[in-house]
């Protein structure tokens, strides 16, 4: 298990394999990060269409709690087990959709996902951006060959350990 505390910098890099999950701890969230794994297609619903999510095996599902906590841990394994495993579609709901201010956790795909308080929670289709608390504002986080690229990391807690319920 690794931990780590640091100020904000440029890019860190973390090593990541495929049953591994990296949590990054704040104060009042946490975000679970999985790579994509061997299994490319992912299916996105919204409102209206059913969208094919292509991914490379290095690409990541990462899942943002606006809590933190044992809880949010088991609960972002399970959310991303639910999706990467058992190949879960991931749903966007329309922005007055009433069930978005009940959300506890939201999901994103792709290589590289850029953290933001500034969007409604689970009403986002552009798998580029994703909810999260102000404590990763800013936060992007991008696949890399074995591990992650983490930039603009805040002052908070990065804890890596198995992928499996």
């Amino acid at each position: 298990m690794q931990q780590d505390t640091r100020e904000m910098s440029d890019a860190e890099r973390f090593p990541l394999g495929e049953n591994e999950i990296l949590f990054i701890k704040g104060s009042y969230g946490t975000v679970g990060v999985v790579k994509a794994g061997p299994e490319p297609q992912f299916f996105l619903e919204t409102e209206s269409e059913e969208i094919v999510l292509g991914l490379e095996t290095e690409d990541l599902i990462i899942a943002s709690a606006f809590f933190t906590g044992k809880v949010a841990e088991n609960g972002l394994k399970c959310i991303l087990y639910t999706i990467r495993e058992l190949r879960s579609p991931m749903i966007v709901l329309p922005p007055d959709h009433p069930a978005s201010k009940r959300l506890k956790t939201v999901v994103s795909a792709g290589n590289s996902t850029q953290l933001s308080c500034e969007i409604i929670p689970g009403t986002h289709p552009d798998q580029n951006v994703l909810c999260s608390t102000e404590d990763f504002k800013g936060l992007r986080i991008k696949g890399i060959c074995g591990g992650i690229e983490v930039m603009n990391r805040p002052d908070c807690e990065i804890k890596k350990c198995r992928f499996e319920i």
